[in-house]
Order: structure tokens, then sequence, then C-alpha cells
């Protein structure tokens, strides 16, 4: 017992007898007890979690990464390694086509490309139903 071939782990017993064993309290120390009561928890107020106003206030101002999707395509790392500045890369989607909008990797949006000042934008046309996420 207490013996072990190299690579091979203790028993749980072998284990439990290596641990340290909590030295015994001093004559005529008695723990206390902790006192247990149960907690009465206020409901959960269905306003609230609707986002109605309560606790959904302290989400506002936290961003979350938003992804506009023009489409994709699947190639070979053999295309890859042959892309070149000029390149060009065929989407799955047609010209014209939404594009997809994800919010913190999940569908939410589709759009339409648009030009802010310089820079590209997405015109949202349609809000994602948990109903067109499913179907």
């Amino acid at each position: 017992m207490g013996s072990e071939t190299a690579g091979q782990p203790q028993s749980v017993n072998d284990t439990a007898a290596a641990a340290p064993k909590p030295e015994p309290a001093a004559p005529g120390y008695e723990r206390p007890k902790a006192a247990v009561r149960p907690h009465d928890l206020a409901p959960l107020n269905p306003a609230s979690a609707a986002g109605e106003a309560g606790n959904m206030d302290l989400l506002l101002d936290v961003s979350v990464p938003v992804v506009a999707q023009l489409g994709s395509t699947e190639m070979r790392i053999r295309e890859i390694l042959r892309l070149t500045p000029g390149s060009v890369v065929a989407l799955d989607k047609l010209a014209g086509e939404p594009v997809d909008l994800f919010v913190r990797g999940q569908l939410f949006a589709q759009g339409e490309v648009v030009i802010v000042d310089e820079s590209f934008g997405i015109r949202v046309t349609k809000i994602v139903s948990r109903n067109d996420k499913e179907g």
C-alpha cells in the first residue's frame, strides 16, 4: 500500500492518506455553527425582461460586434495561394441581393450597401425574425 510503479497514479486511498489532515480543535473549543435560513428573492418583473425599463438600461451602452457579410465562397488552398492584388473572388450572392447583418455572430437584419461620405454602409431593409432564422 502506498507504493507505486513508475508512470502509474496513486490510488484514491493512497492520495487521501497522503493529504494533510486538519488539526483537532483545542480542548473545550466548540466550532460555531453557521446560521442557515431561507432567503426570499423578489419575483422577476416581466416588464423588465421585455426591455421596457429596469435593469435593461444597464445594457444599453454595451458595445457588441456588428458584421456585414456581402457573401461567401469556398476555395481550395492552392487557389487562395494564387491570389494576387487585382484578383477577383466571386461570392455566392448576386449583385443587388440583400447583405446580411450579424450581431455577435447571429443574423439580425438584411440591407443594401450604400456609400456614407467616403465609407460603405448598410441601409437596413429588414429585421430578421426568429421564424426567418429557423426556416
